[in-house]
């Protein structure tokens, strides 16, 4: 057999964990050759790990790319790629960010050299077994957040919980606000503008991993697509373009974490047009030949200022932070309550959570208080000012749609499966809010998928949005080379941890949370939502599960409701 240098781009897949520690020292960093450039990787010691974190996936979206699809990347004609460097993040809604910032992440247990297997080839392509690869979008309300790679890569708890998993994760940026939302009819028309940019940009990282990953050891054939927030909206998104239209479907399994999926307006609504107008006017771009043409030779921070007030503009009533897909008959062609009622998801696996508190995050701190003196968003705990929010934050409904939400859907005292009795309006309105765009969305794809759905609710106090990231997260690490390295949330309830980090690590490698459960055998799995009619609930003492009653009338009628809301 011919053997090879450490320094070949051909990699074997990872061997367990026992091995990786006595062979550490045969790591290298790796080295993988693509159409447009050979790319140097790095390996990490500490974390083991193998890493490249700055690879460009896209153009530079600028000048007339603006607005537009993303376009094919730029050759590599200058010799080795080095992406141990790091990437800016796209325009943020202030002073931060980069138009030049279509790269992605990679990382996952280390490759080595394959000094055995007697091959010719220059690439991983000629390994036999593949990596699952799981795609994780960012969070941020569509207006802010940033892909940017740092060490532990942010789902890293994930993977290092069991040596069970092993799998490729990519961290892709994708543009926001209104580089990557802007509606209108100009957009449509416009041959060099594409409506949905971020969307786009999202699925040309999916098309990239099609082309690309088995250099790196991937399995294209199995790709997992995860995000908390935002990110779990951009899952929604991508979840209703898979596979429509005879495209070829760019992954099977889908998780998403509190999916914020906001109003979705079709391009040319009112609404979205006065979105493009506020932005043409407050460019400077009012009154010109060609306003589109303004916008694309606009300075971008004239584009982030106007953002900052286009953003706020609907902030308790119509539109949440306002940026937000739109129905565009190209990318997305239905709302999301349509696609789940007419069964036109494609998708085989999906995976929901939300948390029990989250809605009140986002909804008018005043309606916690009885004197509106104690806040400057004029609400106040009345039934009055209630219902004042209602009909601002749902203008389509009826008045007798309005009447059932606020008498038999969400009563003044009511109970959830999760809760035995609230009577405030504050968390009267966070269960509305939390269900119209954070849970119920989740749970109609949950109940769509075409193979199996999964449904969670973490209820660990104050179970408010992002409190369940801690588990899946490594935002703070402790300074040891442990194969249970995890954060200090995770330290202190290694139970959940293990609970909750290893069904989600389970999942994104076989589609079922349960297969490689690192919990006790009497320690409950995750109920699959068809068969069961069931979530799985992340609590204060552990885990359980609820038969789900209010939360599916509520969805129902919610969705009953969708064209009108529109969701």
């Amino acid at each position: 057999m011919r053997s090879f240098p450490l320094s070949s781009a051909l990699w074997a897949i990872a061997l367990p964990l026992t091995t990786f520690l006595a062979n550490a020292n045969g790591y290298c960093d790796p080295l993988v050759n693509l159409t447009y450039g050979s790319f140097q990787g790095k390996y990490d010691s500490t974390y083991n790990i193998s890493y490249f974190r700055k690879i460009p996936f896209a153009a530079p979206p600028t000048g007339e790319n603006r607005f537009r699809a993303p376009q094919p990347p730029l050759p590599i004609d200058d010799g080795l790629y080095d992406t141990d460097q790091p990437f800016d993040m796209c325009p943020q809604r202030t002073v931060n960010g980069s138009e030049d910032c279509l790269y992605l992440g990679l990382f996952s247990r280390p490759w080595i050299s394959d000094l055995n297997q007697g091959s010719n080839s220059d690439s991983a392509s000629s390994v036999a077994v593949r990596r699952p690869v799981l795609v994780v979008f960012y969070g941020g309300a569509f207006i802010q957040g940033s892909a940017s790679f740092s060490l532990p890569p942010s789902s890293y708890p994930v993977l290092n919980v069991s040596a069970l998993n092993d799998y490729i994760v990519i961290y892709p940026n994708y543009r926001l606000n209104a580089f990557g939302f802007l509606p209108g009819k100009a957009i449509k028309e416009s041959p060099t503008s594409d409506l949905n940019p971020a969307l786009l940009d999202q699925e040309y990282v999916l098309k990239w991993v099609q082309e690309h990953i088995e250099h790196f050891g991937g399995d294209p054939r199995n790709v997992t697509i995860w995000g908390q927030s935002a990110g779990g909206g951009s899952v929604v998104g991508q979840v209703l373009a898979n596979g429509r239209r005879g495209k070829k479907k760019l992954f099977s399994k889908a998780l998403a974490s509190s999916p914020f999926w906001p109003k979705t307006y079709r391009y040319d609504d009112d609404e979205a047009e006065e979105i493009y107008d506020s932005l043409v006017e407050l460019t400077g771009c009012k009154g010109t030949d060609d306003t589109l043409a303004c916008l694309k030779s606009v300075d971008a921070q004239a584009i982030r200022d106007a953002n900052q007030v286009i953003s706020a503009s609907h902030k308790w009533t119509t539109s949440s932070y306002t940026w937000a897909p739109v129905i565009d008959d190209e990318f997305l062609l239905h709302t999301l309550t349509d696609a789940t009622t007419h069964g036109l998801i494609e998708t085989d696996y999906f995976f929901a959570t939300h948390n029990a508190h989250e809605g009140e995050d986002f909804v008018p701190p005043g309606l916690q208080y009885a004197n509106t003196n104690e806040t400057t968003d004029t609400f106040n705990s009345s039934s009055a000012s209630f219902h004042a929010w209602i009909t601002g934050f749902l203008p389509g409904l009826s008045k007798s749609q309005v009447h059932a939400l606020e008498t038999k859907y969400y009563p003044e005292i009511g109970t959830t499966e999760t809760l035995d009795i609230y009577n405030t309006t504050y968390v009267r309105a966070g269960l509305i809010y939390r269900d119209v765009v954070l849970t119920c969305p989740g749970y109609w794809l949950a109940s769509a998928a075409e193979k199996k759905g999964y449904l969670a609710e973490y209820t660990r106090a104050p179970a408010q949005h992002g409190d369940d990231t801690g588990y899946v997260s490594a935002s703070i690490l402790p300074p040891i080379l442990s194969w249970n390295r995890v954060n200090s949330v995770q330290q202190t309830n290694p139970l959940i941890y293990r609970g909750f980090a290893g069904a989600f690590g389970s999942f994104f490698q076989t589609g079922d949370p349960n297969a490689h459960k690192l919990t006790a055998a009497d320690v409950l799995g995750v109920p699959e939502l068809h068969e069961t009619g069931k979530e799985w609930i992340i609590g204060a003492d552990g885990f359980g599960e609820v038969e789900l009653q209010e939360l599916k009338e509520r969805c129902e009628f919610l969705r009953g409701v969708g064209k009108r809301i529109p969701v």
